[in-house]
């Protein structure tokens, strides 16, 4: 069976795993922890990245650091995972849902601006794939109206907009280090921001409402609870792995970005009679190839696919089910607007297998085995 996915593994994983242990230090903010940040840091261009459990915990964080209150209202699309919508939904805030577009799948920028009324505090874009949101229409309507911007980048790291690294344009930028990531830490996130006097702030909120950095620094005496704040810090081992991977970073995302052309060269010609439909990547996105994607003519066409790749031991899967269609998006939001494209082309899309080192004779067995299925 090809498998859809297999985490990222580079070979000194345990070896820095191993140095963890062997420093006594394998609980928060550990020496893999300050490498892994900086590390970020640098390649993002901002000021600062903090590492977390979970790139659902680092939306949370952005939700309180961007002071999200009960009735507030907070605009996003409905394609998306939920850690998106329950980070808002857990500050009191009811959730807008604004329709995709069809070519990027994400949020149609010319939508926004009409969802805005006076209980609206936040636009939480999500970049699907890799590939940017048109990020300077965005800013410009949040600037309008004095809006805070969250860039949920689970799936971006190392992805640009006009060569700005997406998750550092807006307020907040929310990274997913999933077993699923071109980057990996098991379970693992981060949070970046620009402005410095939130840099406190969040590290109180990340250290259980502590000041227990301030106290680790030799900036004072003792600590103490100071604020609202939960256990968002990961273990210094899970940020061991990570080292591993960043190390690494330009030698994976090659791998994944030659895979990826692979397919979009393969799958061309059958783009060209009409059968599917390929990525498309705005001239002013790079992306990092987390994801390659076909579209099929309808839901029935894609789950006959699906099977046929079965039954030649390829496993694909579609992704996400609109929010706004589930039962708790009913209840936490409303849908603004027609949804003229959320529905339908969720239902079409197919996500093929993508991973680090995944052989060239498996990824031609996919193209051919779609090729067969199209005739």
């Amino acid at each position: 069976m090809i498998d859809f996915n297999v985490p990222p593994f580079t070979g000194r994983e345990m070896e820095y795993m191993k140095q963890a242990v062997e420093n006594r230090k394998i609980s928060g903010d550990g020496m893999f922890t300050k490498k892994c940040s900086k590390w970020l840091e640098e390649r993002l261009e901002t000021n600062h990245v903090l590492l977390t459990t979970s790139c659902t915990h680092a939306l949370e964080m952005a939700a309180v650091l961007a002071d999200i209150q009960p009735g507030d209202e907070v605009i996003l699309p409905s394609y998306t995972f939920v850690s998106t919508a329950d980070a808002f939904v857990q500050r009191g805030a009811r959730l807008v849902f604004v329709d995709i577009r069809p070519d990027t799948m994400n949020i149609d920028e010319r939508l926004i601006e009409d969802a805005v009324t006076e209980k609206t505090k936040a636009i939480a874009v999500v970049h699907y794939a890799g590939v940017a949101c048109a990020m300077d229409e965005i800013m410009e309507i949040a600037n309008r109206h004095h809006l805070k911007v969250v860039e949920d980048a689970a799936q971006a790291v190392c992805a640009y907009y006009k060569g700005k690294a997406l998750g550092t344009i807006g307020d907040f930028g929310c990274f997913s280090f999933h077993e699923t990531k071109n980057f990996s830490m098991g379970e693992g996130g981060a949070i970046a921001f620009a402005d410095d006097r939130i840099m406190e702030e969040a590290e109180i909120l990340r250290e259980k409402g502590t000041n227990r950095s301030k106290f680790f620094r030799g900036q004072i005496d003792k600590y103490t609870w100071v604020n609202y704040g939960s256990s968002y810090l990961p273990s210094d081992l899970n940020a061991a792995y990570l080292w591993a991977q960043l190390e690494m970073a330009d030698e994976i995302t090659k791998n994944r970005m030659d895979t990826w052309k692979f397919y979009d060269e393969e799958l061309k010609e059958l783009a060209e009679r009409g059968c599917i439909e390929q990525p498309f990547i705005p001239d002013y996105a790079v992306h990092n190839a987390h994801m390659y994607y076909i579209k099929t003519a309808d839901q029935e066409t894609r789950a006959k696919l699906i099977a046929f790749l079965r039954e030649r031991q390829i496993h694909t899967v579609f992704h996400y089910v609109p929010l706004h269609s589930a039962p708790a998006g009913r209840k936490f939001g409303r849908f603004h607007g027609e949804d003229r494209y959320t529905t339908k082309e969720s239902d079409r899309l197919l996500r093929l297998p993508m991973y680090y080192q995944i052989t060239e004779e498996d990824r031609a067995h996919v193209t051919a085995s779609i090729k067969e299925f199209y005739g």
